[in-house]
């Protein structure tokens, strides 16, 4: 037997036979600094496009010797990594077929980049699946996950898949079906099945399940007798929607009914949502304030907790660094999204200083926490637009759009933009798209423009500072279903337009 099948089977045995708190506790005594060190020593020795790398940039990889000289390595990026060496060369011992699975991401180029892994990698990404999970009590009940993740090339479905199989083989009474984004399917499988089970987990992005749900509830599925549970990933949503979702099936543990995961085709699974972060990020949107002082910004960014044994973070310049084992391993990978880190002692002092009670929002303090570093992660900066100097972001417009009487009006997809009218004056402007079958009429667009100028004022300093009285109220725009122009199906949707 190689070496590499028999390191697979150790870390098959080591996940499925480790109870998930023994894992958790092996994992919060060790060493992240010296462990990440040892991933640099490794990734050095075994991927020949790194070693390249360094000397390219002018690094005497022999230099590295603590933890500080690895905070100098230069950072890795796909421009100057991953599309400048062969694929080979990245992996491990520069061989392709060191790994066994591999997934395409497009980018904002539409240029393939194709990202291999292990089944030793998958077992990492299980365990924030298994945290997930055990928040949902699924080691309990019987559980039944539908993933709603396109399946393919593509990461999303594939590995979610995956990982959710590691857990039913882990001993877990957990059922995984697969219909993919295939709305007709999903709702196949839960007429026939959910009702067989104690509960059902859907995972996909954060709109396409609420237009399940809402498709759903008008085919008459009952959504509050299946127990329902979710995980997204993809996509930063306000807390109102999370609300809104929760009511229409049912779901009156907020803190232990969702999770949203912090991924990346590159990465993996980064981090996860708990019971502890989503009450935190609850506090925080009913405190702009406060949410303002912790993130220094108007606007409220998905907040999760990390394991520094999976996925070591650092901040540079306002911007993510993660490293973490792969099938190309990843050292000091700049991905660029906007975002920073907050240790844990940090984060509960700042609580304390806040006199925030948690249970209020959802917390139950008998459960089992883990003392876990936090990332907050925002939208990429160009999803903006500028207004009379402000700087208006899509999260500020959706709280604004998802008030319980404006939600029944509108699929909760719009575009934010500005354009000028005949006389050369800055509007800004909201398209908002209409569920189906409903007729738009003066009224909503009133209604909508009020809320948003209302949210605007309540999250948005700037907005409040910049903008003149009478330039606040903004020109709302709405579409019917999937209008071909800003809603067209089987496109994914883009919450902003700049101006031509």
């Amino acid at each position: 037997m190689t070496s590499q099948r028999i390191s697979t089977a150790k870390e098959t045995r080591h996940f499925l036979n480790t109870p998930f708190d023994e894992l958790m506790h092996q994992r919060m005594r060790a060493d992240a600094q010296a462990a990440v060190l040892g991933l640099y020593r490794n990734t050095l020795r075994d991927a020949p496009a790194y070693r390249e790398f360094l000397l390219a940039q002018g690094v005497n990889p022999a230099g590295v010797m603590g933890f500080a000289d690895f905070q100098h390595l230069p950072l890795m990026t796909k421009a100057n990594y991953m599309h400048a060496y062969p694929l080979a060369d990245r992996c491990r011992r520069g061989r392709l077929d060191s790994c066994c699975r591999i997934a395409v991401s497009s980018g904002s180029t539409g240029t393939p980049t194709f990202w291999p892994r292990t089944l030793q990698d998958e077992y990492d990404v299980a365990l924030r699946f298994e945290q997930v999970f055990r928040a949902f009590h699924a080691h309990q009940c019987r559980t039944l996950a539908v993933v709603c993740f396109a399946l393919g090339n593509w990461v999303g479905g594939m590995y979610t898949t995956s990982c959710c199989w590691h857990l039913a083989q882990k001993g877990y009474p957990l059922m995984v079906a697969t219909p993919g984004n295939n709305k007709q399917e999903i709702f196949r499988v839960i007429k026939a099945l959910s009702s067989q089970f104690q509960q059902t987990v859907l995972l996909g992005y954060p709109p396409f399940i609420k237009d399940v749900i809402d498709a759903g509830l008008a085919e008459s599925i009952e959504w509050h007798r299946y127990g329902i549970k979710m995980v997204f990933a993809g996509e930063v949503f306000s807390e109102e929607w999370r609300t809104l979702v929760a009511g229409r099936v049912g779901a009156a543990d907020i803190c232990y009914d969702f999770a949203s995961l912090y991924g990346t085709a590159d990465g993996g699974v980064l981090g996860n949502e708990t019971p502890l972060s989503v009450a935190i990020r609850r506090f925080l949107a009913a405190n702009p304030a406060a949410a303002h002082e912790l993130f220094g910004e108007a606007r409220l960014p998905t907040l999760v907790q990390y394991d520094p044994m999976s996925r070591f973070f650092e901040e540079y310049q306002g911007t993510l660094v993660v490293s973490g084992d792969n099938g190309v391993p990843l050292v000091r990978y700049h991905i660029a999204d906007k975002g920073g880190i907050i240790d844990h002692q940090r984060m509960m002092s700042f609580l304390q200083a806040h006199n925030a009670n948690l249970v209020e929002y959802g917390l139950d303090e008998a459960q089992p926490d883990y003392p876990l570093p936090f990332v907050f992660v925002f939208g990429r900066a160009d999803f903006t637009v500028s207004y009379y100097g402000a700087n208006i972001y899509p999260e500020n417009i959706t709280v604004a759009l998802e008030q319980p009487d404006i939600s029944a009006w509108i699929t909760g997809k719009f575009v934010l933009e500005t354009e000028e009218n005949d006389d050369g004056d800055k509007l800004l402007k909201i398209t908002a798209e209409l569920l189906p079958n409903v007729k738009e009429d003066s009224a909503m667009g009133l209604r909508m423009a009020e809320s948003i100028r209302q949210e605007l004022l309540r999250l948005n300093s700037e907005f409040a500072n910049y903008i003149p009285a009478d330039k606040q109220i903004p020109r709302v725009d709405l579409r019917a279903f999937a209008d071909p122009e800003y809603f067209p199906s089987g496109v994914k949707h883009r919450y902003t337009r700049k101006p031509a």
